[in-house]
């Protein structure tokens, strides 16, 4: 059991974490000695390993059940939460599942029971009707940015979890946003609130750019031709405008990422994949990449669209300008355009003409193996060296997953490295290798 100082000092060293920040110090004070828990953070700020430090500190080792259920209103902040849990080592078995996931690996997860297990609201309440899991040994409920699951329509299917659960002692809810109303189903009933959302906010600037005509497509490259080589998100209010934002943003031979709701699964992963490692600077997106998402610091947002209410306004600004870093959100305004009240601007920024940032030096690379086949990041790294014969500069992230691996490699070798590994052996798995 994580029940010393010396094992979270382990976690910690695992995580590169050389100490926890105010926020974390004082959740894990408030967390071990309050049932009823509100964390209030902006994004960024380490809220997760804030509540799983003392969880994971509180489990019982021999149990053999499911003990915590921690939902999520989205898939890629399930994914985030699970890999975080890996990452720390605690030793405790951990399973994410959401919609879009094949129900043969829930089923494969669930068939040893993990004792952490997080989740989409939707896909949770079909396991427990299945009865695939028992209830009665979940002691600690998270609701994880649970603002944003009713948001999206999950107020049922939270009802229906929370009212199945027999035995809860803990519930530990976590929002990025201050306007927030606990529903009564949720059974809290003196909440202890960490309220940090006042931190980091000075370091964020907003400036608008003004665009001659309502059609913003122009002064949106010409925005990221002034901006150059930078990692950011744009931010737009429907997919259709993604489509077309993406077919005018190749025209000009900008590259870039898509990222939103109707998307399959495996699509949105590799474009945060790709994002991750360079081979995109930048992802036009929904509101779904305003929050909940495990990628690097911006350094700029951009509202392509002008968010419709404060709160959204709050999500996509609060993917710049983190744990104490800066960072700036451009708000794109048609000039007889008039802002909502809830954009306080602010000045705006004069576009310096500049070509078109260039193109990235990685490009993604696919290898059918991964955790399950006992393969390491090393294992990869010594084959991309050894038997493709990359310099170290040329290797970039290596990613791996429980089935399969990405790899950030060099542009001028990648043609060369997919002929001289596909059908290799790591481990004891002939992999196939291929570009994204």
């Amino acid at each position: 059991m994580l029940t010393t100082i010396k094992n979270q000092q382990n976690i910690l060293d695992k995580l590169s974490i050389e100490s926890l920040n105010p926020m974390q110090l004082k959740a894990q004070t408030v967390i071990n000695s309050n049932p009823d828990i509100v964390l209030l953070s902006p994004t960024g700020t380490g809220k997760t390993l804030a509540f799983l430090l003392p969880i994971i500190a509180e489990l019982d080792i021999e149990c053999n059940d499911v003990q915590v259920l921690i939902l999520v209103p989205s898939r890629e902040l399930a994914i985030q939460i699970e890999q975080v849990i890996r990452e720390m080592g605690a030793g405790y078995k951990t399973n994410a599942v959401y919609g879009g996931r094949a129900g043969s690996k829930d089923k494969t997860d669930l068939k040893h029971r993990p004792a952490i297990l997080i989740g989409t609201p939707g896909r949770i309440a079909d396991h427990i009707r299945r009865e695939n899991f028992p209830l009665k040994f979940i002691k600690t409920l998270v609701l994880d940015e649970f603002d944003k699951s009713l948001e999206v329509g999950f107020e049922n299917e939270m009802k229906e979890i929370v009212a199945a659960l027999p035995n809860v002692q803990k519930r530990i809810l976590t929002s990025a946003t201050q306007k927030i109303e606990i529903p009564g189903f949720v059974g809290m009933k003196k909440p202890v609130y960490i309220n940090y959302l006042h931190e980091g906010i000075p370091l964020l600037k907003v400036k608008t750019i003004l665009s001659p005509s309502k059609d913003k497509l122009r002064t949106l490259v010409e925005t990221l031709c002034h901006l150059g080589n930078q990692p950011g998100i744009i931010f737009c209010n429907f997919k259709d405008t993604i489509d077309r934002l993406s077919e005018f943003l190749t025209e000009k031979n900008i590259q870039h990422g898509c990222f939103y709701g109707g998307m399959e699964q495996v699509d949105r992963e590799r474009a945060l994949i790709k994002f991750r490692n360079g081979t995109h600077q930048l992802i036009v997106a929904t509101d779904l990449a305003a929050r909940g998402l495990d990628i690097p610091e911006l350094k700029f947002i951009i509202h392509y669209h002008l968010p419709n209410r404060s709160e959204e306004f709050t999500h996509r600004n609060g993917r710049t300008a983190r744990m104490n870093n800066d960072g700036t959100a451009y708000v794109i305004k048609y000039i007889n355009e008039d802002l909502p009240d809830f954009i306080k601007v602010i000045e705006v920024e004069e576009l310096k003409k500049a070509t078109v940032p260039a193109p990235s030096i990685w490009e993604t690379v696919y290898i059918s193996g991964g955790r399950r086949d006992k393969i390491s990041k090393g294992d990869i790294a010594g084959l991309f060296i050894k038997q493709a014969h990359l310099l170290k500069d040329e290797l970039g992230t290596i990613e791996i997953k429980q089935d399969c691996a990405y790899v950030a490699v060099h542009t001028s070798k990648v043609d060369k490295v997919i002929q001289l590994v596909n059908n290799s052996k790591l481990k004891t798995k002939k992999v196939r290798v291929s570009i994204v």
